[in-house]
């Protein structure tokens, strides 16, 4: 089982206490709310340590056009750095077309220190009729969980609404991975950093909830140690969902930071979804974990307030 899914990197893991498994009917009526797909865009990127390049190929967009309280006939995208917001990439001007082609490819000169603190930010604009420039959705990839010094990254990355980021209340690094033959599901709940508490708190004692969602029906969920006083915790507590193959795609996850306290009803944080109908970064985790069945696959996700 070691060979099959190596958690090394996080060094000594918890099992969560316990360890229920995925009925294929609930009825359980709990259903939380899931967010709504921005549209996505494919790119890959490569870093050349012999030049300290990043290279980055913006390739096509999907949905970039579809909103329901407006209309825009064409777009653009802009590539920025983080968190310098250094632009370093604006695209042409795409009509309307589904898919959108921009095969754009930009060459940022980086220092190999800085990946470990660099985030790229995608950023789609569309054009209304009165020509200005509307935001229209946002996606923002840590280089530092892509090993770029090691393999090239490929793959499609969902956009989220870019009026949303003001709600994060923190960051959490998660690992998933799938294990088809024991059908098991794992999440590590690695650490969490910069984490704002409810209500004007200045110390609190965090811990993690992660829920089992099938159709937005709560299935089954665990939670990990609580952290006596800490903004930036530490957990590595692994969670084991039994999870047939055959209803990975109607699930999600989701987990909350939430504040302990004496009576037991502490207040959360605020949450993170993960799954095929979540949104930005919850879907990219989602859909790498597929495409790489049995190796685990960490992202960090913005929590955001409840």
């Amino acid at each position: 089982m070691g060979r099959e899914l190596d958690l090394a990197p996080y060094g000594a893991l918890r099992k969560s206490q316990s360890a229920d498994s995925l009925n294929s009917v609930s009825s359980v009526s709990n259903t939380f709310g899931q967010d709504f797909t921005l549209g996505q865009v494919e790119v890959s990127m490569d870093y050349d340590a012999a030049s300290h390049t990043l290279h980055v190929a913006v390739l096509q967009g999907k949905d970039l056009l579809e909103r329901e309280e407006a209309s825009f006939e064409s777009c653009f995208m802009r590539v920025s750095l983080l968190p310098d917001e250094q632009i370093v990439g604006i695209s042409r001007i795409q009509r309307n077309a589904y898919p959108i082609f921009f095969d754009e490819k930009f060459s940022i000169p980086l220092d190999p220190t800085a990946l470990e603190e660099t985030s790229l930010r995608f950023s789609v604009f569309g054009i209304n009729e009165d020509e200005r420039n509307v935001s229209t959705g946002v996606v923002e990839l840590k280089l530092s969980v892509l090993d770029l010094t090691l393999q090239p990254f490929s793959g499609w990355l969902y956009l989220q609404d870019p009026n949303k980021a003001a709600d994060a209340v923190g960051e959490i690094l998660l690992c998933l991975s799938y294990l088809p033959t024991a059908e098991r599901l794992t999440v590590v709940v690695v650490k969490a950093k910069n984490l704002i508490w409810t209500n004007d708190k200045t110390t609190a004692d965090p811990f993690v909830k992660v829920y089992l969602l099938q159709d937005g029906r709560k299935m089954s969920k665990k939670k990990t140690a609580v952290k006596r006083d800490d903004p930036n915790p530490v957990f590595n507590e692994a969670m084991i969902f039994s999870v047939p193959a055959i209803v990975l795609q109607d699930l999600s996850l989701r987990v909350t930071v939430a504040e302990s306290s004496s009576d037991g009803r502490g207040d959360n944080v605020g949450h993170v979804i993960i799954g095929p109908s979540a949104s930005g970064m919850g879907t990219t985790h989602w859909n790498q974990m597929l495409a790489t069945l049995r190796r685990p696959v960490s992202m960090w996700h913005a929590v955001r307030r409840n």
